[in-house]
C-alpha cells in the first residue's frame, strides 16, 4: 500500500517550509524591535469550524442561540472550498452534491420556519416575514443555480442567502444583552447587525457589520455612512503591505468632526473577549493581560478601526481592510488581535478587495440591510425607514 505519492510528500515539504518561514519571520519582527521583547504572544486557538471563513467567525461571534439558524448557517457555508476560488473548476459530482445540501437546507427552513419566526419578538416579526420570504427565495435560486452549474451567479446568492439567514437571527432575542457604558452613550451605537455595500473603482464590496460584539465601533462605522462622510475618499496601500486603508478626509484633522459641535469626535479601543458578556474599552488586550478577542483577525477582508500610534482611543474615521495570509500568519499568531477593534467582515468581493492599490476610489459607502430595526441608535436619525421592508442585498 502506497503511504503517500511523491506529489503529497512535496505538498508536506511544502507546508513544512512555510511554516518555518513563518515561525523565522515572527522571531525575526522580535528581533529587529517592532515588536517589544517582552510582548506576550498568545497562541490561543482559532475559533471552531473553519477560521479563515468569515461566516463561520460572524456565526460563531452572534450572541443568539438557535439550533435552527446555526445548521441553516452551517450547511451554507459546508460547500466545496473550489466555490470561494474563481479559478478552480467544479466537477459535475461536486455539484450534483452541493444541489444535495441545498435541498438539505430548503427542507430544514421549511421544518423549523414556525419556530424561527416564535423566536422572534412581536414587534420584530412583519420584518422577520419578509425576510424569510426573502430567504426562502434564495434558496430557491440555489437549487436552480446548482442544476445549471452556474458558479458566478450560485456564490453570489449563496452570501444573500447567508446574509438574511444571519440578520434574521440578529432581530432574536440575543442570550447577552448588548450594554454600553454610560461614559460613551452619547456615541452612536450599533446593537445589531448590518450590510454595508461599499462602491469602489474596482468593483463592490459587501461588509458585514458586528453591533453586538462592537456596538460603538460599528456605530460609529454606521453614522459616518449614513452622512456620507466615505464617500469620494482614496484608498491607501504601501506595497507588498497586507492592509487596506481608509477614511482620512485629508486636512487638519484626519477624522470626523460633528458639525452640530464642531468637536473632533474620537471612540473608545472596544474588543470583546470570549467568555464575557460584554467588550472591554480602552485598553488593548496586552495591556489587560487578556487574549482571544471574539472577532479575531483571521479572516481574509477582517474590518478594524485605525487609531494613531499609541494611541489606542484616537481612532476616529480611518478603517482598514486586513487581508489575512495564512502563509505568513499562523493559526492563533495575530499580533493585530486585541490592538485594533475589529467590527465586521467582508462577505463578498474579495477579489475586489484584493486589487485595491493606493490610490484606488471609494465612490460611496451605503447601508442596504440592518436587524434588529431599531439596533441602530443615534438621537437624530431618521434616514432608515423601519417599518418598511428590507432592500434587497447586494
Amino acid at each position: 500500500m502506497q503511504v503517500c505519492s511523491r506529489q503529497g510528500w512535496r505538498v508536506i515539504y511544502q507546508r513544512l517550509i512555510r511554516l518555518v518561514i513563518s515561525i523565522i519571520f515572527i522571531w525575526n519582527v522580535i528581533s529587529i524591535g517592532w515588536l517589544n521583547p517582552t510582548t506576550k504572544v498568545c497562541w490561543a486557538a482559532l475559533p471552531v469550524g473553519d477560521a479563515v471563513n468569515p461566516m463561520s467567525i460572524l456565526r460563531l461571534a452572534l450572541p443568539v442561540d438557535n439550533e435552527a439558524i446555526q445548521t441553516l448557517h452551517q450547511y451554507l457555508e459546508e460547500m466545496p472550498p473550489q466555490l470561494e476560488d474563481p479559478a478552480a473548476r467544479l466537477q459535475p459530482k461536486q455539484w450534483f452534491e452541493i444541489g444535495n445540501k441545498v435541498t438539505q437546507i430548503i427542507q430544514t427552513f421549511n421544518k423549523d420556519a414556525s419556530d424561527l419566526l416564535a423566536a422572534i419578538p412581536p414587534s420584530f416579526r412583519p420584518q422577520a416575514l419578509v425576510r424569510m420570504n426573502q430567504i426562502n427565495a434564495a434558496l430557491a435560486d440555489l437549487k436552480i443555480l446548482s442544476d445549471q452549474q452556474n458558479k458566478e451567479k450560485f456564490v453570489a446568492r449563496r452570501t444573500q442567502a447567508w446574509n438574511s439567514v444571519d440578520l434574521l437571527a440578529a432581530s432574536m432575542e440575543p442570550q447577552i444583552p448588548v450594554n454600553i457604558p454610560n461614559d460613551y452613550q452619547t456615541l452612536p451605537h450599533l446593537k445589531g447587525r448590518a450590510v454595508v455595500v461599499l462602491d469602489t473603482s474596482k468593483g463592490p464590496i459587501t461588509m458585514m457589520v458586528d453591533g453586538y460584539n462592537a456596538p460603538i465601533t460599528a456605530g460609529n462605522f454606521l453614522d459616518l455612512v449614513q452622512r456620507e462622510f466615505y464617500d469620494d475618499l482614496t484608498f491607501t496601500r504601501e506595497d507588498g503591505a497586507y492592509v487596506v486603508q481608509t477614511g482620512n478626509p485629508g486636512g487638519a484633522q484626519a477624522g470626523f468632526v460633528d458639525p452640530e459641535t464642531s468637536q473632533y469626535r474620537s471612540i473608545p479601543l472596544e474588543v470583546r473577549v470570549k467568555g464575557d458578556s460584554e467588550p472591554v474599552y480602552g485598553s488593548t488586550l496586552e495591556e489587560l493581560g487578556l487574549s482571544d478577542p471574539v472577532l479575531p483577525f483571521s479572516a481574509y477582508g477582517t474590518v478594524a478601526m485605525g487609531h494613531p500610534a499609541g494611541d489606542p482611543n484616537g481612532g476616529s474615521s480611518e478603517f482598514f481592510f486586513h487581508l489575512f495570509e495564512p502563509e505568513l500568519t499562523s493559526a492563533g499568531l495575530n499580533l493585530l488581535d486585541g490592538q485594533y477593534a475589529v467590527f465586521g467582515y467582508v462577505v463578498a468581493g474579495q477579489d475586489v478587495l484584493a486589487q485595491l492599490r493606493h490610490g484606488d476610489h471609494l465612490h460611496s459607502a451605503r447601508v442596504v440591510d440592518i436587524s434588529p430595526p431599531n439596533g441602530f441608535t443615534l438621537r437624530y436619525l431618521d434616514w432608515i425607514l423601519v417599518q418598511k421592508s428590507p432592500m434587497p442585498l447586494a
